[in-house]
């Protein structure tokens, strides 16, 4: 008996130990090893089940003599063979369902989150002084000339756009708001780029009526976070506004807002107020083409005045203009028709140009760049003299826009590693940003967007966050709502996430060598290496 119970044990250790499911696949043979190794598989299968059917034929022949000395002892003998069979059924089970594990495929957003990424490389940091030291200093001096040249440019073309609009029917043009890098001191890279936001409103007696995704009753859909309607109203049709419009009134009564003079101006269809057809939302297309030909005649009207050349470096966008100097020199200049959110700083914008993301109609984009634009100045009256902080941003920027020449563009922008900036600046002590500490701040940065980017998900700095300073006067509306995910595309699809993952991982591994080849190097007075 105990023979054949030490028989039952080995037969059931080799077919555990041996069983080639058991075992892990990190050594995994080649492809083409495979049907070796299915051969020597069965051969070893065959083989169990010879030993297997000796053992039970063994066991047959201890039951039939152990039944005529002892019948208990022989229902133990029962008991361990069914117990041999339950095992080996068992074992069968096991090796289907780990079949069936290792043929689901692996979901390309799980490898890359778990093995497609690698620590920032550490950066020279005599390289990175030697590149702020020259570089951001010669940018510095360039930019504030052109912005000085953009705003006196810039005010002139809008005066003489407004010269020629009727202010009975056509949109009111306000003054420009510049934003962007160019405004905020960290622009490096070429060509020189200013953004402007340029306000506009619909004539008296109509008014725009704001709707965003945040509010308490909406309709626009769950999943465009960031985003609301423009609505064309005319004053009487909400409670709001002036019912001397929309009721008779009578010849006796006199109203305090629009005397009798003046009177109340006729009511225009939605297609002259810039709407999408059939409703009253105002179409960003529409507003697109209004401002594009506004734009061009003004320039046609004063374009005598001024030894360049202007032109609409992209149809797609309202205002994008390529201004070209007879030295060859280019400026962009980005007019960007904006609709006022209320009393505050925040804009409906019709597109972003740091953004490849946008909405369709009528949907607009809510811009905070206004407030991102004070949060850096709060930071640089508080952060220590000569701070890393924005050195961080053009370094970044310089080698995301090397990388881009290389590599094509992805759904990575500047935007984004403005936006990671910010939250390492409102998590992090303010003694951490002095002048000899770039080469690790710079790579938290990185650390903080390699983390975004494993889980697809970099929110607003501004929107839901409660660390922003209440010196900023973010609108409350946006201090309490949910963050929004700069990263929803990335979810959304599997292989722009993928581009943009080898984008940041080639961008990762090519730093150290763009920062050295890229550096100017004093010889003769002269620097050496654009920029360009």
């Amino acid at each position: 008996m105990q023979g054949g119970v030490a028989r039952v044990c080995m037969v059931m250790a080799a077919a555990i130990l041996n069983h080639p499911f058991f075992f892990s696949n990190e050594n995994a043979t080649l492809p083409e090893q495979d049907e070796d190794l299915l051969t020597r598989m069965r051969e070893h299968e065959e083989r169990l089940q010879i030993e297997r059917a000796r053992l039970e034929k063994e066991l047959k022949q201890l039951d039939s003599k152990l039944e005529e000395t002892s019948l208990n002892d022989g229902f133990s003998w029962y008991f361990w063979s069914t117990v041999s069979f339950v095992i080996f059924i068992a074992i069968e089970l096991c090796r289907v369902d780990l079949v069936d594990d290792e043929n689901d495929p692996v979901e390309d957003e799980d490898f890359l989150s778990e093995n497609g990424f690698a620590p920032p490389r550490t950066m020279d940091k005599k390289a990175l002084r030697n590149f702020c030291d020259k570089c951001t200093y010669t940018s510095a001096h360039e930019n504030w000339r052109v912005r000085e040249f953009v705003e006196g440019f810039a005010d002139d073309l809008l005066e003489s756009l407004r010269s020629m609009c009727d202010r009975e029917v056509d949109m009111e043009v306000g003054d420009f708001i510049g934003i962007g890098s160019m405004f905020e001191s960290w622009k490096v890279c070429k060509p020189l780029m200013c953004d402007l936001l340029v306000p506009f409103s619909p004539p008296d007696p109509h008014s725009f009526q704001i709707h965003l995704w945040c509010s308490a009753s909406t309709d626009i859909p769950p999943d465009m976070p960031g985003c609301g309607t423009v609505k064309v109203t005319m004053l009487g049709e909400d409670a709001e506004g002036c019912l001397c419009g929309s009721a008779d009134m009578g010849e006796d009564m006199l109203c305090l807002l629009h005397n009798r003079n003046k009177g109340v101006k006729v009511n225009r269809s939605p297609d002259d107020l810039l709407c999408s057809k059939g409703t009253h939302f105002l179409a960003k297309d529409r507003v697109m083409r209004w401002f594009q030909m506004s734009v061009t005649k003004a320039w046609g009207r004063i374009s005598h005045k001024y030894d360049f050349e202007v032109t609409f470096r992209n149809l797609d966008a309202a205002g994008a203009l390529k201004i070209r100097f007879r030295s060859g020199k280019v400026v962009v200049l980005n007019l960007i028709p904006v609709v006022q959110l209320e009393d505050t700083d925040a804009y409906f914008v019709s597109h972003f140009p740091s953004l490849r993301e946008d909405f369709p109609d009528p949907y607009w984009s809510v811009s905070l760049a206004v407030y991102e634009r004070n949060l850096l100045k709060y930071f640089a009256k508080r952060l220590p003299q000569n701070s890393c902080h924005l050195h961080c941003l053009q370094i970044a920027t310089f080698l995301h826009r090397k990388q881009t020449s290389l590599t094509g563009v992805s759904a990575l922008t500047s935007y984004h590693l403005k936006t990671a900036l910010l939250h390492m600046l409102l998590s992090t002590k303010s003694t951490a940003w002095g002048a000899c500490s770039l080469e690790q701040r710079l790579q938290d940065v990185y650390g903080f967007l390699q983390r975004s980017l494993q889980e697809k998900r970099l929110y607003h700095a501004l929107i839901g966050n409660s660390k922003v300073p209440k010196d900023i006067q973010v609108p409350e509306r946006f201090r309490k709502t949910e963050p929004v995910n700069l990263f929803r595309s990335l979810v959304l699809h599997r292989e722009l996430y993928s581009t943009t993952v080898r984008h940041f991982q080639e961008m990762l591994r090519n730093a150290p060598v763009l920062i050295e080849e890229y550096t100017p190097h004093v010889s003769n007075g002269s620097l050496h290496h654009s920029l360009d």
